[in-house]
């Protein structure tokens, strides 16, 4: 996985905050073409990039490298591992309302 440079962080925005950065993580999902909901996230206390996202299969917690949706849009979203492991989502399954 590649790693955050320190001159990429100290031009990083950080929020800090539940309500900010729920409204910029939002923001971010929307602008890389992301469902909004796909982080459901709680009581957020600092964001700035987004990193460290887990999933838990089988018991075991995998780092996820990639997290895209297909283009042309068929309507589904794919989570990947390092290692290879990917699992295919319909993207409504992470869809929120807007104002949510």
């Amino acid at each position: 996985m590649p790693t955050i440079s320190e001159d990429l962080k100290a031009k990083a925005e950080v929020y800090y905050g539940d309500e900010i950065c729920k409204e910029k993580s939002k923001f971010l999902l929307q602008e890389a073409g992301l469902p909004r909901g796909l982080l459901p996230l709680e009581d957020i206390i600092e964001c700035g990039k987004l990193t460290g996202v887990k999933v838990k299969e089988l018991l075991v917690w995998l780092t996820l490298s990639e997290i895209s949706v297909n283009d042309p849009p068929t309507g589904k979203l794919t989570c990947k591992t390092s290692t290879g492991l990917f699992r295919t989502f319909p993207t409504d399954a992470f869809e929120i309302e807007y104002g949510k």
